[in-house]
């Protein structure tokens, strides 16, 4: 996902999708090790969405205080 597309995104929202992308993380390391990731980017990319959604909750947080 896009900067732009992640702050457009509501806290609750926010929260679902890091669920989603956390369940797909798991589902590509269980099948990393019976066979190799067509695409082993994939990997790479959703943790860093998920980094990028965590920072934006953060930061949701903090201006809310």
């Amino acid at each position: 996902m896009k900067k732009y597309e992640i702050a457009a995104l509501s806290t609750q929202e926010l929260m679902d999708k890091i669920r989603q992308l956390e369940e797909r993380l798991a589902d590509i390391r269980f099948y990393q090790v019976i066979e190799q990731p067509q695409n082993p980017m994939v990997f790479r990319n959703s943790r860093r969405d998920i980094a990028r959604m965590k920072h934006r909750l953060h930061q949701l947080a903090s201006a809310e205080k």
